[in-house]
């Protein structure tokens, strides 16, 4: 009903009623125009497709990209013409289920060099591992291990895993392989958030420099932390990870922490309605900053600090896979977050990984082999 057309009807109720009638349509129309423009406001373009089930995306400057295929192939990608080709085939890659070749994330520490995550084939088993290579001239050469975590499981399921860095270390995530116990065994990488030096060592203000936890664990209880992002602006290191049947959960890792799982949970049982784990909370564990019910299903992390899109700085951007959009959340300045919003849910792809140019570009992969740059 349009509000030209509601007039008529208007004069023959009481003046009362007239009033709410005028108001709501009034508010329904105002409702509409701000959803339609804000459905409008932000455009996807496509930059790039043939891609095969796209990973992890890191920039080399700001005409060319490095993005991994999570069955092993290093694909070098020009942003301007949108032609990509293979650099490198990593090998021993398991691609099982959701392993393969993961992240990818280009040094802050090393010029030219490259850091990356995939599940290594150890006799048959995956195991979520670190490595690294140089890249010059066009090409990707002198690929090395710097950690194989003691992740080891012959499921393929919940692998994690992102990179990001502070000032002097690197941080990567790993799931609980499938085997819920794994989150609060702090004798097996799995279900943690590790933290190294550059070259792998065990930095020495890690928090667990004893026999009874793995030393390279900086957090624990997670169950496939698959978005990792350290801010330099606040020195806050955040997280996301898929939760069971609801209860995906945006964490601020703190140094040492548990994160519950699979104790404390805010998902159900796939098979039926009953709640996962003991409770929501629980003391002594850190509680998440966001839940999502019912899951999106999240794919990656990043906060935004550029100049392109001022009303996205601060904020985190998390690609969803099931629920299919980029999930926006406003932080106040406690940390808390206070405001969701989605942004392209009419493009209907999994949205796997999000990056910032160093210019504040942002481009993201899509499960489907496409590569978009979000525009206003």
């Amino acid at each position: 009903m349009t509000f030209s057309r509601a007039l008529p009807l208007a004069k023959s109720l009481p003046a009362s009623k007239t009033l709410r009638l005028i108001y709501f349509l009034t508010s329904a129309i105002i409702l509409t125009t701000l959803t339609t423009n804000n459905a409008h406001a932000w455009q996807a373009k496509k930059v790039a497709d043939g891609l095969t089930l796209p990973w992890g995306v890191t920039y080399i400057n700001e005409s060319t990209l490095l993005i991994t295929e999570r069955g092993g192939a290093i694909k070098q990608l020009n942003l301007k013409t949108g032609q990509h080709q293979t650099l490198f085939q990593v090998p021993n890659v398991s691609v099982k289920g959701q392993g393969g070749l993961l992240d990818i994330a280009n040094s802050p520490f090393a010029e030219n060099t490259l850091y990356f995550t995939y599940s290594k084939d150890i006799n048959g088993q995956g195991a979520t591992a670190l490595a690294s290579a140089i890249y010059e001239n066009g090409k990707l050469n002198h690929w090395q291990d710097i950690l194989v975590t003691q992740s080891r499981s012959d499921t393929g399921r919940h692998f994690g895993s992102r990179i990001t860095f502070d000032n002097n270390s690197v941080y990567f995530s790993i799931g609980d392989r499938g085997v819920r116990d794994n989150g609060q065994n702090t004798q097996t990488h799995a279900g943690s958030i590790l933290r190294l030096t550059p070259s792998g060592q065990v930095p020495s203000d890690n928090p667990f420099l004893n026999n009874k936890v793995r030393n390279e664990i900086w957090s624990y209880g997670h169950r496939n932390p698959q978005g990792l992002f350290f801010d330099s602006q606040t020195n806050q290191l955040w997280s996301i990870e898929h939760g069971p049947r609801g209860g995906d959960e945006i964490n601020l890792i703190k140094k040492g922490a548990n994160y519950g799982w699979p104790i404390t949970s805010h998902g159900k049982e796939y098979w039926g309605p009953i709640s996962v784990g003991e409770a929501k909370e629980k003391q002594g564990i850190e509680s998440p900053v966001k839940v999502y019910v019912p899951s999106i299903a999240p794919g990656s992390l990043v906060l935004y600090r550029g100049d392109k899109f001022t009303e996205l700085n601060g904020k985190l951007l998390a690609g969803a896979l099931k629920l299919m959009h980029i999930n926006v959340v406003t932080l106040n300045q406690a940390g808390e977050a206070v405001d969701e919003q989605r942004l392209l849910e009419d493009l209907n792809e999994r949205i796997r990984d999000i990056e910032t140019s160093p210019a504040g570009d942002i481009y993201f992969v899509t499960d489907s082999g496409n590569l978009y740059q979000l525009t206003r």
